[in-house]
């Protein structure tokens, strides 16, 4: 029709099509510890990682903080060091060129005003030299004593809340991203967050569990809540019992000033574990919003508690030397660092139960462990025995129960065991497993943990990260556990390369139940 202007469409492009990822807006992100273990192995390379796949802004900028007397291109030749060594995606110059005109570098201490003052004017340059608009993410990679200090200068220089309004009336975002321990009991973690939400509204705050980036956790929802296939049997009715296992082989020569005193429970199951837990035993969400999801993980988490005596329920290990990987290792109280009185434990494990109407009565055990067999991390639902099995004892004798095991890493994937008739002219039923392996059935690799997690902190999208209410109801859980063994000795010691000590063991054989075997 004439003077009707006639409206362009993709003819690719399908609104049901969900592949097209969302593209953080212009923005920036200040790391602080930038020289880094984790700076330099994993945030600076999931940067580039998305920058490579485009889903950062055309001007996003990255800036360090740190006390290096680097110039920008200083910096700047350290970040492509630790791409080159560490990125998941393959290098490609014109990518890493364009990501290189955004990489600024602030030189300071953490109570040096002149520093700060010098920050909020590189930020001022780069809103106006890159576009970032004054939409900037500040990541906290620095140990929880420095927290204070950053937060006040933040705040004393104004970048923690913006005080400006663009040209059409939007005020930009200020985030900051915390890294565990979010402290180390329930006091110390109520004052922390009551810290940083003095300084940033919790709306705005990100704390990071890369465990809740990885692929594997986020489709327990999608196995959970898209199949009608479990729903029926994910309860008390069917399931006997939950074991929740997050094993490393590596030991802990060179982490004492992290580790001695920390241990495995704080380190490992008050944050990661605890969240896998709220996520298998959550109730469908209304919707995938993140209030919605937060909400629920809240509810399961309030209704979980220890299972009693503690001396029984639980177990705590420490890793003497042993054979690992055919190589000799010592034990911890000969690592370099720790002290060799160390009460610290490398193993723990707790025996927990939900008191809801879906999971009376079935315990959720959790452990996790230095020195172990081998590196895994999964969650395995084991199902009831079948009440009656109308063959004889020998046909049966190897059969043990169905199992739904959910591998986090590092062969991500989901395996179901059960039983299946053995060929031949007898009937003798054996255990079988059924395999989906995630390498195997799609065609493009996981992302790494850190670039979802980054790239939901630009998007503001809070899903995966833990709240106030889900860090302070972890650690009421955990914390009458710490306190008894803080009252009660020393943690056993177990040879390397074994499954933890023998009290692992007696833990669940009090039951009639035993570990898997991952």
């Amino acid at each position: 029709m004439a003077g009707t202007a006639e409206v362009w469409k993709n003819p690719l492009r399908d609104e049901r099509d969900k592949r097209v990822p969302r593209i953080a807006g212009p923005c920036s992100m200040v790391i602080f510890g930038v020289t880094g273990d984790l700076s330099r192995k994993k945030l600076m390379p999931a940067i580039y990682d998305l920058a490579n796949r485009g889903l950062l802004p055309p001007g996003f900028a990255l800036v360090g903080f740190a006390r290096r007397d680097y110039a920008d291109e200083d910096f700047a030749k350290v970040v492509l060091d630790s791409v080159r060594a560490h990125a998941r995606t393959p290098f490609r110059q014109e990518v890493w060129d364009h990501l290189a005109e955004g990489i600024r570098f602030v030189q300071g201490t953490f109570d040096d005003d002149a520093a700060f003052g010098r920050l909020a004017t590189t930020l001022a340059n780069l809103d106006a030299e890159r576009g970032t608009g004054g939409n900037h993410a500040f990541y906290l990679s620095i140990p929880p004593n420095m927290f204070p200090v950053v937060l006040d200068q933040l705040s004393e220089h104004k970048l923690a809340q913006p005080d400006i309004v663009d040209a059409q009336g939007r005020t930009p975002w200020r985030r900051v991203v915390i890294e565990k321990p979010f402290g180390h009991d329930l006091e110390s973690a109520v004052e922390l967050n009551a810290l940083v939400n003095r300084v940033f509204p919790e709306e705005t705050v990100f704390r990071i569990d890369h465990y809740l980036g990885k692929e594997t956790v986020q489709n327990i929802l999608a196995l959970r809540f898209a199949n009608q296939l479990y729903d029926p049997i994910w309860n008390a009715n069917y399931v006997d019992h939950v074991q929740i296992t997050m094993a490393e082989d590596i030991g802990l020569g060179g982490r004492a000033g992290y580790y001695d005193g920390i241990g495995a429970a704080r380190d490992v199951i008050q944050n990661h574990l605890l969240q896998l837990l709220a996520l298998t035993a959550m109730e469908e969400p209304i919707s995938f919003q993140p209030s919605q999801l937060q909400t629920e993980k809240i509810k399961v988490l309030s209704a979980t508690k220890l299972v009693a005596p503690l001396d029984e329920t639980t177990a705590r290990g420490q890793y003497a030397e042993g054979w690992q990987g055919g190589e000799h290792v010592v034990g911890l109280l000969e690592e370099e660092g720790f002290d060799p009185q160390s009460k610290t434990e490398t193993y723990a494990a707790i025996t927990l139960e939900v008191d809801t109407r879906r999971w009376a009565g079935v315990p959720f055990y959790l452990r996790t462990g230095k020195r172990l067999g081998r590196r895994v991390t999964e969650i395995a639902v084991v199902f009831k025995r079948a009440p009656h099995l109308p063959f004889d004892q020998t046909m049966t004798e190897d059969l043990g129960q169905n199992a739904l095991v959910i591998r986090v890493q590092p062969d991500e994937g989901i395996t179901t065991r059960f039983g299946s008739k053995v060929p031949g002219s007898s009937m003798e039923v054996r255990d079988v497993n059924m395999d989906f392996s995630y390498g195997e059935a799609f065609t493009e690799s996981s992302p790494e943990a850190y670039e979802r997690l980054i790239l939901d902190v630009l998007l503001g999208e809070p899903s995966l990260f833990p709240v106030n209410a889900e860090v302070e109801l972890s650690w009421s859980i955990l914390d009458p556990v710490l306190d008894h063994w803080a009252a009660d000795g020393r943690p056993e010691p177990y040879e390397a390369g074994t499954w933890g000590p023998p009290s692992a063991d007696e833990m669940l054989e009090r039951t009639g139940r035993e570990w898997r075997r991952p």
